[in-house]
């Protein structure tokens, strides 16, 4: 008998209880929607780190705030990442806080992803700068980065799982992900 799936977030907006942790929780949901339709066990609540809340540890000497966060993180078999697009990347503070992973951390999972900015402009930063990192980290990353513009986060909260759900289906995301039989 396998484990019911579970599904963590990490999202690295400088700004704690951010849009983009609204985003990030919504794409979750979404997550665990699209696995359950496929007939997967998924756990309710995956861990979730909200980098905001760890930007005074992450360059304080001797702090283990970022390691014990990155560690609980490990319990997902599939974990979203999101940031919004500062300069056209993804911020600071995640690149900061995934520096202290160790090699291969996210070996046998997959991730998610996700970029949230003001223009459309800014869509492919998702696939040449956030997508790279991860897997650099050993993450199967088997779709296309999922991006969302900012004026989507006005609406019902509902409504922007359902459009998530329907972005994963189109980026080719499966509802199979790495290390899924653990």
């Amino acid at each position: 008998m396998t484990q019911p799936l579970v599904v963590g977030t990490l999202v690295g907006n400088p700004r704690p209880g951010s849009r983009t942790l609204h985003a990030a929780r919504a794409l979750s949901e979404a997550i665990r929607r699209t696995l359950t339709a496929a007939g997967r066990d998924t756990a309710q609540d995956g861990p979730l780190v909200d980098a905001a809340l760890l930007a005074p540890e992450v360059f304080a000497p001797g702090s283990t705030a970022v390691p014990e966060a990155l560690e609980t993180l490990r319990r997902a078999d599939v974990l979203v990442v999101a940031s919004p697009t500062y300069k056209a990347t993804y911020t600071g503070l995640l690149k900061a806080v995934l520096d202290r992973a160790p090699a291969d951390w996210l070996r046998g999972r997959t991730a998610v992803p996700l970029l949230v900015a003001a223009a459309d402009r800014h869509a492919l930063a998702v696939e040449v700068h956030l997508k790279p990192l991860l897997a650099e980290l050993g993450a199967a990353v088997p779709g296309r980065g999922l991006f969302v513009d900012e004026a989507l986060l006005n609406g019902d909260p509902a409504d922007l799982v359902d459009v998530l759900s329907d972005r994963l289906a189109e980026a080719g995301w499966s509802a199979e992900p790495a290390g899924a039989l653990r």
